[in-house]
């Protein structure tokens, strides 16, 4: 009996440590889950009619989920006979590439892990960059449908089509070239071309360039820098890459849409096409004025995403150069700080913002200073309990012996070593930011009514919830999925900074 549970604990161990098990039993779930939502889509229940596009996609995703559970299988049987992935069964990731074509991106992720055995942090960053910009590419091309594009379009998507091409070229040369320790010297020339494609506002193209750079200068030095060690954890982590994989593909997708949309579709009334139901033409149909809701969704992120970052941005900076002073001198000066941010805290930070918004008017910089303000306290507060603590050090004291002024030690030793828990609490809080920026919006004192924005477009879907839902649906999943991605690149974030996890 004995035996049987230590075997039975023996094999659950066996299959947990093994992070393609564990992605493969995680992909065939959502992938499944995905299938039955497109199943129930795809009958007009009230019509009884067959909806065949929905139908045909629900096909496909049902086809590419048995796949996956198969690979899952296959997966689960080489562990326990061998302790490793066949080669045959490695083979099959090459299949689940296919489900490119149908947008799923967490099997075409898994077979790109699952054909590669040795897997350095460069290979997955440059899987995410290239499935980025075929993402933006395809969402963009669904324009060709609408009936007028913008000048900008033919040209702007042939230099997306010119980038993804070269993205591909670098997929290619790093998967030959880099290893866990080890880049090739001639890939300088490719990390440069890549970091100039970051323009489109793939951050992907970024973040590989400079760790190709950083590995291509650490060529024989098995010494790990913290650069490396972060990114090493975070790409090992599936949810925290699909969550950071949305928020850049929003911001990619809201800097080329300046010159792949038309922004009149999104902002000017055409009375010949009101509440159109989701066509090609309109993917996720015309509100009340006739305006297109897709484009008014992709116009909307831009807002979101600057509100959520610079309502953020100001207070860290703010908070956490209050914070650092307080922490550091201690005493008096710790008092009058705290007690003074002790007093904006008492006021709940809704209650705040529609305040300031009321008294100054409702536009987007007002919107962004009635979010920060209110943050203020609790990032003072965070940095100020790491700085006492990093304060402590040795190499603290070992810097005053050495005679450094106090603004060298706090910003050149302490504050740098504090900054873990303040970008953690930065993830998570941005997507408290972004409902706070639609709920505003909502309640008609966010931005002006006029620009499309997530929480407007709601606001004119709530009222036509019963006759044309699809109007309230589309803007709340939008809302819900960017919080949802700060949130897991946030939990990825703790535990890649977590030193107690090494």
């Amino acid at each position: 009996m004995i035996k049987k549970l230590q075997s039975k604990q023996g094999t659950a161990h066996q299959l947990k440590s093994s992070p393609e098990y564990r992605q493969a039993s995680f992909t065939w779930v959502i992938s499944l889950t995905l299938s039955v939502i497109l199943l129930l889509n795809s009958f007009d229940f009230a019509g009884g009619a067959l909806k065949p596009w929905v139908f045909t996609a629900f096909a496909a995703y049902a086809l590419f989920t048995i796949v996956q559970m198969i690979i899952t299988l296959l997966i689960r049987r080489d562990l326990l006979r061998t302790g490793d992935i066949r080669r045959s069964t490695r083979l099959l990731g090459y299949i689940q590439l296919l489900s490119i074509i149908t947008g799923n991106l967490f099997t075409v992720t898994f077979g790109f892990n699952l054909v590669k055995q040795q897997k350095p942090p460069e290979y997955t960053i440059a899987v995410y960059m290239l499935l980025t910009q075929l993402y933006v590419i395809a969402i963009s091309a669904l324009n060709l449908f609408k009936p007028y594009v913008s000048n900008t379009f033919l040209p702007a998507m042939f230099i997306l089509v010119v980038v993804a091409i070269l993205q591909l070229i670098g997929l290619l040369l790093v998967a030959k070239f880099v290893t866990s320790h080890y880049a090739h010297p001639k890939l300088v020339w490719l990390a440069l071309p890549i970091i100039v494609t970051a323009a489109t506002g793939n951050i992907f193209a970024l973040v590989l360039g400079i760790n190709l750079l950083v590995k291509i200068r650490k060529n024989g030095n098995p010494a790990m820098t913290r650069w490396s060690d972060v990114w090493i954890k975070l790409t090992a982590n599936s949810t925290a890459m699909a969550g950071l994989f949305f928020v850049i593909f929003l911001f990619c997708l809201s800097v080329c849409s300046v010159f792949t949309f038309d922004y009149s579709i999104a902002i000017d009334n055409n009375y010949s096409a009101i509440l159109l139901p989701p066509s090609l033409e309109y993917p996720f149909g015309t509100d009340n004025f006739g305006r297109d809701l897709f484009s008014r969704i992709v116009f909307g992120a831009r807002i979101s995403l600057i509100v959520g970052f610079a309502s953020t941005l100001i207070p860290v900076i703010i908070g956490g150069i209050l914070g650092a002073i307080s922490g550091y001198y201690g005493r008096q000066t710790d008092n009058i700080i705290m007690r003074l941010l002790d007093v904006l805290y008492a006021i709940p930070g809704i209650l705040l913002a529609i305040a300031i918004i009321a008294a100054f008017g409702a536009n987007t910089v007002n919107l962004i200073l009635a979010l920060s303000v209110g943050a203020i306290p609790t990032y003072a507060r965070t940095m100020r309990a790491n700085v006492m603590l990093v304060s402590t050090y040795e190499y603290v004291d070992a810097a005053r012996a050495f005679g450094s002024s106090n603004f060298s030690i706090i910003f050149k030793h302490i504050v740098p070593n504090s900054l873990a828990p303040m970008i953690v609490k930065s993830t998570l809080t941005i997507g408290a930011a972004v409902i706070s920026t639609s709920s505003l919006s909502y309640l008609g004192l966010g931005v002006e009514p006029h620009i499309p924005e997530w929480g407007n477009i709601l606001k004119i879907g709530s009222t036509y919830l019963e006759t044309n839902s699809y109007l309230a649906i589309y803007p709340g999943l939008a809302i819900i999925a960017l919080v949802l991605s700060f949130n897991f690149l946030g939990d990825g974030l703790r535990d890649a900074l977590d030193p107690k996890l090494d």
